[in-house]
């Protein structure tokens, strides 16, 4: 018998706004010019936390800290998509999705300064807590959108992730999960080329991460993930279409990291002379606002308000933080066990008399 195709694929990358700000206005979204400016806002001010945050890890008020200079479009402009009644899973690179889908700024403060009472998510919000271990918060997602579906709820589940979650074993589980069960879920992956100092070519040979949905059944598509307009309509799409009962997404955007892995990090170390330089000419924000002046809609005195805002916001959320007295030591017995154990009866005894 003669072989036989029983399927042909591809996967299409979508591209909308260059590095000079030039749009192709035949894909544009659907933005008003005051989504414009919003969304031009909620990356500068996510760059301006940013920014705060790595000056205070230098000064010791805050602990290690995972900047995400370089990716504010793939996380602002897919956050920027959904709305306030979907659900969240980010992983520990996600500042600029977790700003603008409402969460306190002094809330992320008291979170990278070592106190977990930061991931306490307000009642009004649906965002879970950061997940540090790689990809373990995927198969969660998966389950969360499966919960949603069997309910009847008209939401879907956004999880955030990066190239190096990609070679996890909970990726390629909850993959297979959202597939099979057509889960309301959009997987977001920041591929931005290194997985702490491992590059995308030793995590994998296939041509693109996006290709991997295939595999599992639904669509992958990959993105530039340094144009907003891309991310926001890629993003837009893929959330109506899981709440329309048609699945999960996987959403490939295809950016850089900036700054170091982490605070702890010397990326200087493994990444390639001139690569750096080639990425910062690729800048985000810088497009974006290259679009808005050519259309009129940017102003000096725009800018001006843009950081004066950012400014104010980021100053009362850290001093915000910095009022919040420590947690009682109780604390430290009262969330480990459901019940105490013996051990942990007498050592609350011994503080309660004053014991060390």
């Amino acid at each position: 018998m003669p072989e036989k195709t029983i399927g042909s694929f591809e996967i299409k990358r979508l591209e909308i706004l260059d590095e000079e700000g030039n749009a192709d206005k035949s894909i544009m979204p659907a933005l008003s010019i005051e989504e414009l400016k919003n969304l031009y806002e909620m990356m500068h001010l996510s760059r301006a936390f940013d920014e705060r945050a790595l000056s205070l890890q230098r000064e010791g008020r805050l602990g290690t800290y995972a900047s995400i200079r370089g990716q504010e479009a793939a996380q602002v402009a897919s956050a920027f998509a959904a709305e306030r009644t979907d659900w969240i899973f980010p992983s520990f690179r996600e500042t600029g999705a977790q700003i603008t889908a409402g969460y306190p700024m002094h809330m992320l403060f008291q979170y990278w300064s070592g106190d977990e009472r930061g991931m306490k998510c307000p009642e009004e919000l649906n965002i879970m807590p950061v997940c540090v271990p790689v990809g373990t918060h995927l198969p969660h997602a998966a389950g969360a959108a499966m919960a949603l579906k069997i309910k009847g709820e008209k939401k879907a589940v956004l999880a955030y992730f990066g190239d190096g979650a990609t070679s996890k074993g909970d990726f390629h589980e909850a993959f297979n999960i959202a597939g099979v069960f057509r889960a309301p879920a959009v997987f977001i992956c920041q591929n931005n080329q290194w997985a702490i100092s491992v590059p995308l070519s030793r995590q994998t040979a296939a041509a693109t991460l996006a290709q991997k949905a295939l595999a599992y059944g639904f669509e992958g598509i990959q993105v530039d993930g340094n144009d907003a307009f891309a991310v926001y309509k890629a993003s837009k799409a893929a959330i109506e279409k899981a709440k329309a009962g048609g699945g999960p997404t996987f959403i490939e955007c295809f950016t850089y990291r900036i700054s170091d892995h982490t605070t702890a990090d010397d990326s200087s170390r493994y990444r390639p002379a001139g690569e750096l330089e080639q990425w910062k000419a690729r800048d985000p924000i810088k497009r974006l606002r290259l679009y808005m002046e050519k259309e009129g809609i940017f102003s000096a005195e725009f800018q001006k308000q843009v950081e004066e805002n950012a400014g104010k916001k980021i100053n009362e959320a850290f001093h915000k933080m910095e009022e919040i007295g420590p947690p009682p030591v109780s604390d430290m017995f009262a969330y480990t066990y459901k019940e105490p154990s013996r051990r942990e009866a007498r050592q609350m005894r011994d503080f309660a008399n004053g014991g060390s």
